[in-house]
């Protein structure tokens, strides 16, 4: 089967006075049973938080949480007593568990920027778990033309950060024009340009578009221009 892309422009979005949010699948208020997930991929949001604002403490469970800052930062506390400020090229998750309350907020005092993030959730393998937090920052891993699993809980795959499923992961992949890489290979696979333009097989995207496949990899993807990439390869779906 063909891959799908998803263009930006297509994605529908939440706009307040202090937050856009573009969704790459049903969420909030906006529901299509015919796009829920991919794989195990529930949620991919890109959102701009205007400074000073934010995520006041909200609840969740039964989720893994992965955040991906662009540029600026996000100020995470939750009540398990963690706190962290998240920026880019720092690797994030937070697991929900039975529960947890966090916030998620763009008011460091020296914040006068909005802060630009990709926040996505994943279905873990088993409910129940207890809430948990990791950040990593992996700046050095991130070189030019580097494939990073930044997320993983594939027992056969390192990764900078550990998440509670083990059927999916995330790599980075930051390339110069002209350079390239091999998409991993997945039953499912979401690849998201979160900067850039790039070709894969005969399709070419463009920043904020996104490819969605099954029994998708060994691909190449090549930069147009400088770019950045995010993929996740997973081998089995919800309820799996």
């Amino acid at each position: 089967m063909a891959p799908m892309i998803q263009r930006a422009a297509d994605r529908v979005a939440t706009a307040t006075d202090w937050l856009t949010s573009a969704h790459s699948f049903s969420f909030g208020d906006h529901y299509d049973p015919s796009n829920t997930h991919h794989g195990s991929l529930m949620v991919h949001n890109e959102d701009t938080i205007a400074a000073g604002q934010g995520f006041d403490t909200h609840p969740h469970a039964e989720t893994e949480i992965v955040t991906w800052v662009l540029s600026g930062s996000l100020v995470h506390q939750d009540s398990e007593g963690n706190s962290g400020i998240i920026h880019p090229g720092l690797a994030q998750r937070m697991s929900a568990g039975t529960g947890i309350l966090h916030s998620e907020r763009n008011d460091r005092p020296e914040a006068a920027d909005p802060v630009h993030l990709i926040q996505m959730w994943v279905w873990p393998d088993e409910n129940g778990l207890e809430p948990g937090y990791e950040q990593r920052d992996i700046s050095a891993d991130l070189t030019a033309g580097s494939l990073v699993p930044v997320a993983s809980g594939d027992p056969s795959h390192d990764s900078a950060i550990r998440i509670a499923n083990s059927g999916a992961t995330l790599y980075a992949v930051r390339l110069n024009a002209g350079g390239s890489n091999t998409i991993p290979t997945g039953l499912f696979t979401h690849l998201f340009v979160t900067t850039g333009s790039i070709t894969v097989d005969a399709y070419r995207l463009d920043t904020a578009d996104a490819l969605r496949a099954t029994d998708f990899g060994g691909t190449t993807i090549r930069a147009i221009t400088d770019a950045e990439v995010l993929i996740w390869s997973m081998s089995k779906r919800l309820g799996q």
